[in-house]
């Protein structure tokens, strides 16, 4: 299939990429990368400096060490667009487009480091497997960082065929909906098909990404969406519902009923990222409360006139809840100090630098005049 990226009448619906989530706003964004005789296109996979990029003309394997920024959260990631080069080998991503949403953890690196799992994702499904207990703490933390990202979370609780008290699974379904409050909720057995249906017609036509600790089930559930064995499933323990990795690549994969899938591998760690107003989100009640109380910086720890402290005091508000709530807020105020001391302290070096290279220039300068 031919296709001119300067053509005015391609319209966005009949773009060879539309499948991919191609619109008008991402041709706005790319128009004038399209009279720079550039292609557009979006990331699929990520792979050791190179990237599987799908354009018009197909899936192109290109280079990308023009995008290579100090910033680790601007490197190509699975989700990106981007333009890339018409022709020649090796082919090479140019620029990127300016991100819709992104989806940011903490890495375990010394330097406190942000990781970029998955961009312009409109979903955020949490895979949160019911062959285990439930661990209501980390649904918090993934959701926190879903909100933060600007896409809408959503919850599917995994192997419910693994509860076959119908009771029971409404009681887990209500554990969660109050942990995650503004958040559809989902029951889903990729086994039996419960739920399959009604989750395909929420991400239809969207991009979304799969999240969730390893032996969650994601790569069932994602075959199970796509229609097809695409993803490798591997068997869990029985002791502890874990499993190893199957997934070890982000991959954005073609859903049948229209949109994107993003998987992930399993995440051992989930490390807030600057998540201030995501923390918030999930805990809507707790900072609702804190409206009413006496003083605006209220620590809600025994001082007077303490909203938070009275509806804990009356069991509106569960105790869980609120250290919960203290544990993420605390986690993400020393990422974020953190943060800022990398980055002064970066600031510093370049000062140095630039101070370094003007004092060598102006001794040759020095040296020319002698």
């Amino acid at each position: 299939m031919s296709f001119s990226p300067a053509s005015p009448e391609a319209s966005s619906a009949s773009h060879p990429l539309a499948p991919y989530g191609w619109d008008e706003g991402w041709e706005a964004e790319f128009t004038p990368y399209a009279a720079q005789g550039l292609l557009p296109g979006r990331v699929v996979r990520v792979d050791r400096g190179q990237c599987d990029i799908v354009t018009p003309g197909g899936t192109v394997r290109a280079d990308t060490e023009f995008v290579v920024p100090r910033d680790p959260l601007k490197v190509v990631c699975t989700g990106d667009w981007g333009a890339v080069d018409p022709g020649g080998d090796p082919r090479y991503v140019r620029t990127l487009l300016p991100r819709r949403t992104a989806f940011v953890r903490s890495t375990s690196s010394k330097r406190s480091e942000g990781q970029i799992l998955a961009a312009n994702v409109d979903h955020a499904i949490i895979a949160v497997p019911l062959a285990v207990e439930l661990d209501l703490g980390r649904i918090e933390r993934f959701l926190a960082l879903a909100w933060e990202s600007g896409a809408q979370p959503l919850v599917v609780l995994t192997k419910a065929d693994l509860v076959p008290d119908p009771t029971g699974l409404s009681y887990l379904v209500d554990d969660v909906e109050t942990t995650a409050p503004g958040v559809q909720v989902l029951a889903v057995s990729a086994a039996t098909g419960e739920g399959v249906d009604v989750l395909s017609a929420v991400v239809s036509g969207s991009t979304s990404v799969l999240l969730g600790i390893s032996g969650a089930g994601k790569s069932t559930l994602a075959n199970a969406l796509l229609g097809e064995d695409v993803m490798e499933v591997q068997a869990t323990r029985d002791a502890d519902g874990k499993g190893r990795h199957t997934t070890t690549t982000r991959n954005l994969l073609v859903l049948p009923g229209g949109g994107v899938l993003i998987d992930t591998p399993g995440l051992r760690g989930v490390g807030l990222w600057d998540a201030g107003q995501g923390v918030g989100q999930v805990f809507a009640e707790i900072e609702e409360l804190a409206e009413k109380c006496r003083f605006q910086d209220c620590a809600h720890g025994s001082e007077p006139g303490c909203a938070v402290l009275a509806a804990l005091e009356d069991g509106s508000l569960p105790e869980r809840r609120l250290e919960s709530y203290r544990k993420l807020l605390r986690e993400n105020q020393r990422i974020v100090a953190k943060t800022d001391a990398r980055l002064r302290a970066e600031i510093r070096r370049d000062w140095r630098l630039k101070g370094a290279e003007g004092r060598a220039a102006m001794e040759a300068k020095r040296g020319r005049i002698r």
